[in-house]
Formats: C-alpha cells, structure tokens, sequence
C-alpha cells in the first residue's frame, strides 16, 4: 500500500505519470464503488471487491486512489454530479434552496448508503463545491454576513439528510410518511390522554391528522421555517 498522501486527491493528478498505460480512470473506480454500495451497503466497498468488478487485483487501483477514503470521495462527488442547477436563479430564494434541498433528497433516495458515506465525513469535492455555491447565490441578495449563511446551508443539510433518512427507513418499513405520522398521533393522543403532559396536549390540540399529506409537503414545511428561521426572514 502507497504512503498516505498529504494532499487532497482533487489536488492530485489523476494517475502518477510513472508506470504501465492507464486501465482505469477515477470514473471508472467510482462507478464500480456505487454499483456496489447501491446492491449491498456501503459495507461492501472494499478495495479488494472494486478491483473484482473491474476485473483487476487490489494493488492496480492505488495507482489512482491512495485509501478508501478517496474511492468514497470519488464515488460521493460522482452521485452528486447529477444534481442540476438549472432552473435556479428564480429570484425567489426559498424557492431555489428548496429545489436544491429535493434533489439532495432524491440522491439520498436513489443510493441510501450516501446518508452512512456522510455520516462520518464531509468531503470538499467539485461537486460539493458547486453545490455551496449555487446555495449562497440563492442566498446572495438577503441580508446578513456570509458566515450566518453558510451556517444555515450547514443545517439545512443536515435536515434534508435527517428526513431522508426518516423516509427510507419507513419505506423499507413498509409505511408511508402520512401512515408514519398517524401512528405516532394514535401513540401520542394515549400518552396525553392521562393529564400528565398539558404542554404537549396544547401543542397538539389544533393539528388534524395530516393522512393527505405527502413526503415532500413535510420536506417543504420543514424545511421552509428552518431556513426563514435562520436568515430571519418572514414566511
């Protein structure tokens, strides 16, 4: 194994110039790690099992990536690159964060290991980066300093991340967002129903059941009074 590298691999060239032709490309490796992670978990991405897929031994791919950790890298900012910035630049920033705020929820639908692959890491790729950068033009005309605005891209990640979680977990559960609540309203009428939690009874005494409302009617929600929350910004 190569010695660790002291830069970052978006810093790297894709392969040293030294050695046999290239068999690979970081593309490549990517794409096997995902089809991987996408059939078994992200558990199952090793380098030994990715060099299987592409018909090499392990020592081939550390003529490309010096760790795991990069081939995750590689394979996060791969899923990301389908994320489209078209269509922003409505003007109306709320609009344009929650469009980003779906398409993060549809990747975390669409490869539910990327919420484990993020869990313990936060990696700067070129996709991440574009990413930043297209929320801070949503954000570009409202006041504040920049700090408090990448602060709030920071939680507004994070929720998306939490409620995509929340629904996949309830997909494979066999229940949908709306039979998810109801049953936690059924649980929760019983537990104030005993006069000993007034506050929690008053706070749910004027919601109805929500049984028509759908996954991204909550994500909306949510995700709405977050951010007018933390750019105090009216609704």
């Amino acid at each position: 194994m190569p010695e660790q590298p002291t830069a970052s691999i978006w810093l790297r060239p894709e392969r040293a110039g030294r050695g046999p032709a290239p068999t690979f490309d970081r593309e490549r490796l990517a794409a096997a790690g995902i089809a991987l992670a996408d059939a078994h978990g992200l558990a199952a991405v090793t380098m030994r099992a990715v060099a299987r897929e592409l018909g090499s031994g392990p020592a081939s791919l550390y003529r490309y990536v010096s760790t795991r950790e990069e081939l995750l890298e590689l394979m996060i900012d791969q899923v990301n690159s389908a994320i489209s910035y078209a269509g922003l630049g409505s003007g109306r920033w709320l609009d344009d964060m929650l469009a980003l705020g779906h398409q993060s929820r549809l990747r975390y639908l669409e490869h539910p290991w990327l919420l484990d692959a993020l869990a313990s890491r936060s990696p700067l790729g070129p996709q991440a980066i574009a990413y930043l950068e297209a929320a801070l033009a949503a954000l570009a005309d409202l006041p504040g300093p920049p700090r408090a605005k990448m602060e709030a891209i920071g939680v507004f990640n994070a929720v998306v991340a939490a409620l995509a979680r929340t629904e996949i977990t309830q997909r494979l559960a066999g229940r949908t967002i709306p039979l998810w609540q109801q049953a936690q309203t059924e649980y929760l009428g019983q537990a104030i129903s005993s006069g000993r939690h007034p506050h929690l009874a008053a706070a749910l005494a004027d919601q109805t059941p929500a049984t028509d409302q759908t996954a991204e009617d909550l994500f909306d929600r949510i995700l709405s009074r977050i951010l007018t929350g933390l750019l105090q910004r009216a609704d």
